[in-house]
């Protein structure tokens, strides 16, 4: 019982953290404007960047971010505290070894589920790649790093954000399993990055066609800007 309470209460405050709208907040908070009615009509930092600024684009990258680091620190630290304080006998060292990957794995797919499909705004949202980002750094910094020198890499070459967080999602696939790590965190990065590259296949179909616009590029055809 105290496992299920637990793994419960990891995934409810990941799906809250995840469901946290920055990108909304932001233009409310900055303009009074929905920002799903401007630009490309996302939450992301990048219709951010087009409709209010650097700066604020600066500031929901950056929480986006964090909302998956939270995610996996509560997974990692609170969970086994409750758990501990739950049980009903004290846990032992395996028992840790063996659950707490499971939970980070949930709480993971939790705060990604919950920033693309947000319960504060009728269950739509952002695609997840920065959500994502963070989510590796704090549960893998190598894993981390290195999807995040693709996208920076790609991003600074193409000017293409979609194109840059697909990269990177393949990238962390590929890091985490070639680098020694629980089944469960290669379970979360699979799913997730498959995750990430399925929300943006309406910008797959324009990379191939050859009309998704670039980062700084004005226009009508900057409305099928990627959200991050």
């Amino acid at each position: 019982m105290a496992f299920w309470i637990t793994g419960a209460v990891g995934l409810v405050i990941a799906y809250l953290l995840g469901s946290t709208p920055t990108g909304y907040l932001a233009g409310k908070l900055l303009k009074g404007i929905d920002i799903r009615e401007h630009g490309s009509k996302s939450t992301g930092a990048t219709n951010v960047l087009r409709t209010l600024g650097k700066w604020p684009a600066l500031v929901v990258l950056v929480g986006d971010v964090l909302k998956g680091v939270v995610a996996i620190i509560v997974a990692r630290s609170i969970c086994p505290w409750l758990y501990t304080a739950l049980s009903p006998r004290p846990p032992t060292a395996s028992d840790f070894e063996i659950w707490v990957p499971w939970v980070v794995c949930l709480a993971g797919i939790a705060v990604l589920l919950g920033h693309s499909r947000s319960i504060w705004l009728n269950f739509t949202g952002g695609k997840s790649a920065a959500t994502g980002l963070g989510v590796l750094l704090a549960m893998s910094w190598p894993v981390g790093l290195g999807a995040a020198a693709v996208f920076g890499i790609v991003l600074a070459m193409a000017r293409i954000v979609s194109l840059s967080s697909i990269l990177a999602a393949l990238t962390a696939i590929a890091l985490v399993c070639g680098f020694e790590h629980p089944f469960p965190y290669r379970l979360l990065v699979i799913g997730g990055g498959i995750y990430v590259i399925v929300r943006h296949r309406a910008n797959i179909q324009r990379l191939l066609a050859g009309t998704e616009p670039r980062l700084g590029r004005n226009g009508p055809d900057a409305k099928a800007e990627a959200q991050v």
